[in-house]
């Protein structure tokens, strides 16, 4: 089971892999971008760590984009926009996570000085909007029901995406 691989090693696994696939491409690669949502406890800037474990060079920039739930798709578009305006050639770009290993959060209360109870930082920081403070999915229900989107055209959509 994938849910004891942290979202840092299944990048690592994936972009290794492509490396020995690919071996001439390492030298030539310019930058290194993932997406990636829940990054609580995924320790500093997740696309770095990749790029490293993969063996590939310090001097490789690499960034972590999140853009919640389009994060890897962003990453992916940010690496063609590199390419198209000449900054550069060859990229490594995708999407990790690992719902499964999100941990659970507590603040720390100063005015008590005791600790808040926990939270899931999965519900928190993946799948409750920031503004309404609803779950996601039904944020998406009120906006294809404004917008006359059906459950077919979404499912359409998603195909090809």
């Amino acid at each position: 089971s994938l849910s004891q691989v942290s979202a840092v090693d299944l990048g690592t696994h994936v972009t290794t892999q492509l490396l020995k696939r690919h071996s001439t491409i390492s030298e030539e690669i310019d930058q290194v971008i993932f997406g990636n949502v829940l990054q609580a406890g995924n320790g500093q800037n997740p696309a770095r760590q990749i790029a490293i474990n993969s063996g590939l060079s310090h001097e490789i920039p690499a960034m972590t984009v999140n853009e919640v739930c389009g994060s890897g798709m962003k990453a992916v578009i940010l690496a063609k926009q590199l390419i198209q305006l000449g900054e550069a050639e060859v990229l490594i770009a995708g999407g990790i996570e690992n719902m499964s290993q999100a941990p659970k959060l507590q603040r720390f209360n100063y005015e008590t000085e005791s600790y808040d109870a926990p939270f899931s930082s999965m519900m928190y920081d993946g799948l409750t909007d920031a503004f309404s403070g609803q779950a996601m999915g039904l944020t998406a229900e009120n906006v294809a029901e404004k917008y006359h989107v059906t459950r077919e055209e979404q499912d359409q959509f998603s195909v090809h995406s």
